[in-house]
C-alpha cells in the first residue's frame, strides 16, 4: 500500500524517491556540519591574522595529502571539482598566508604546491585537535570503521552515478511550453521630481 504522505517532498512520489530525497538532504545537512567542524577546528590552529576559508582548508589537507606536492588539476581531480579558476584563486590566498609553497614543474608551464614548514605544523596541529574532539566520539559508535568503508564504498558509486546523470541534465531541452511563466519583476517608477 502506497504511504499517503512523504513529508510534503515535492521530489517524491513514490517510497524510493523519498529514501533518495531524504538521503540527499541529509547529505547537505552533513556538508553543512562537516564544513563548519572544518571551518571552527582549523581556526583553533590558524592564526587569527590569517583569514582563509572552508575550501582553503580542505585544499591545504589535499595538499598535505601523502605528501606529494600537487598541481591544480590534480586538486581538482581529487575533489571532483571542475572550477579551476576558483581553487587558484584558493592556491594564492594558501600562499599568500605562507601556508603552501609553489614549484614548478618540469614543463615550466605549471606549477605544483606542497605544504610550506607552517602549513606542515598547522595541519599537524589539526589533526590533534581532530583526534581529540571527533575521532573520540566517533570510536563510540559500534562497527564504526566497517561502516566508514562501506558507507565511503557506497558514496563512491553515488558519485558515479550523480556525475552520468549530470552528463545527461546537460543535455536535455526543457520544452517551454510545458514551464510555466516567468513571474514579471516589477517596473521601479521615477517620481517625477527624480527626472
Amino acid at each position: 500500500m502506497e504511504p499517503k504522505f512523504y513529508r510534503g517532498w515535492h521530489l517524491a512520489k513514490s517510497d524510493m524517491e523519498y529514501k533518495a530525497t531524504e538521503f540527499e538532504w541529509s547529505l547537505i545537512r552533513f556538508y553543512e556540519s562537516f564544513s563548519r567542524f572544518v571551518l571552527t577546528t582549523g581556526m583553533i590552529t590558524i592564526a587569527a591574522d590569517v583569514d582563509i576559508k572552508y575550501q582553503e582548508h580542505v585544499i591545504l589537507h589535499v595538499i598535505r595529502m601523502q605528501d606529494r606536492p600537487k598541481n591544480s588539476a590534480t586538486i581538482a581531480r581529487l575533489m571532483n571539482r571542475d572550477d579551476i579558476p576558483n581553487i587558484q584563486y584558493s592556491l594564492r590566498k594558501l600562499e599568500a598566508a605562507g601556508l603552501i609553497e609553489k614549484q614548478g614543474d618540469k614543463n615550466n608551464k605549471t606549477y605544483s604546491y606542497a605544504a610550506s614548514e607552517l602549513g606542515v605544523k598547522l595541519t599537524d596541529e589539526y589533526y590533534k585537535v581532530r583526534q581529540e574532539i571527533l575521532v573520540k566520539r566517533l570510536e563510540e559508535i559500534s562497527d564504526v570503521e566497517e561502516k566508514f568503508e562501506k558507507g565511503a564504498r557506497f558514496m563512491s558509486l553515488l558519485t558515479g552515478i550523480y556525475e552520468e546523470a549530470a552528463r545527461d541534465s546537460a543535455t536535455i531541452t526543457p520544452q517551454t511550453d510545458e514551464l510555466p511563466p516567468k513571474a514579471k519583476t516589477p517596473r521601479k517608477t521615477r517620481k517625477p521630481s527624480e527626472g
